[in-house]
């Protein structure tokens, strides 16, 4: 088995591979095009997020059996196409789900508690302790909708602070459990201070959370987004935080995500999302830690072999 690797892992994957004798090359570089010209000549391929696996692609990957994607979203490929072609898809979702559940529990623990801010004050030489008064989770009602890998991740961490725990899955059920209670959505609408999103990103979860989801939340809430940003209509959030339906937000993604922005050429959605004091963003760095990486090259590894 001739495998192609077109994006960075860990050295541990690669290890991994040559120990149990799986034919790799590396690709970090060539253009789409160049790549295309060679995909005919590998039995597998690993990605990230370099390359878009689409229906144009497979037709020139003749001999391609399956398509291991190295993290957990799989938007960048075209699933339904490579059904057909019989070509397996995989993810490997569970190994960076408690990096994930512990990031998004870290971002509201800032934002409630003001950590980020007072921590500038003060190397600005500013001391405030009244204006950054927190707010506790004990008492709040959490509502996290996706009940997959990371949503039952966080779930178990902030169980521990005494908050009522409220989970719903449109595709799942049978998972409620201890201080965990399944529910509609229409509940998450009327009870929840928190929502928490852990979802992937297709044609039914796009803009997810609008203007019309918002103005169905009896509450106001705060939202925590470390899915995908195109789950949340920037547009629809920046108006929630002005009319104050929606409190603050933590966001490791962001709609339209670009990592070479500058200040000269950033989104105005964006930069006003910056300059918020209640909304902290990350880099979409939720699912990375030195831990995360040896448990996506163990399982992806693993599941690679259980193909042969």
């Amino acid at each position: 088995m001739n495998i192609l690797i077109t994006d960075s892992v860990d050295p541990l994957l690669l290890k991994l591979l040559d120990s149990n004798n799986l034919v790799y090359e590396c690709n970090l570089s060539d253009s789409e095009n160049t790549i295309l010209k060679q995909i005919h000549k590998f039995q597998g391929i690993i990605v990230r997020n370099r390359l878009k696996i689409d229906s144009r692609f497979l037709k020139k990957a003749k001999n391609l059996k399956f398509i291991a994607r190295y993290g957990s979203g799989m938007e960048s490929i075209d699933t339904q196409s490579a059904k057909e072609l019989n070509i397996k898809c995989f993810n490997v979702a569970e190994g960076n789900s408690n990096s994930v559940g512990e990031h998004a529990l870290g971002m509201l623990i800032c934002l409630f508690h003001n950590i980020n801010q007072s921590a500038t004050q003060l190397k600005g030489f500013i001391w405030e302790r009244e204006i950054n008064r927190g707010i506790e989770l004990e008492g709040k009602t959490i509502g996290i909708i996706g009940y997959g890998n990371t949503g039952s991740s966080l779930s178990k961490k902030i169980g521990n602070f005494g908050c009522r725990i409220l989970a719903y899955d449109k595709y799942k059920s049978g998972f409620g459990k201890e201080n965990i209670e399944e529910c509609r959505i229409e509940t998450i609408y009327k009870e929840c201070d928190i929502i928490s999103l852990h979802i992937p990103l297709n044609t039914e979860t796009k803009y997810l959370i609008d203007t019309k989801f918002i103005k169905k939340m009896d509450k106001p809430f705060y939202l925590i987004n470390t899915s995908r940003g195109g789950i949340v209509s920037n547009t629809d959030l920046i108006n929630g935080l002005k009319t104050k339906k929606i409190l603050g937000a933590c966001l490791d993604v962001i709609e339209n995500e670009n990592p070479k922005f500058s200040e000269i050429n950033v989104d105005k959605d964006f930069k006003y999302l910056l300059n918020c004091k209640n909304v902290i963003i990350t880099p979409h760095i939720a699912g990375l830690s030195n831990e995360s990486n040896k448990k996506l090259s163990i399982l992806l590894v693993n599941k690679i072999l259980e193909l042969k």
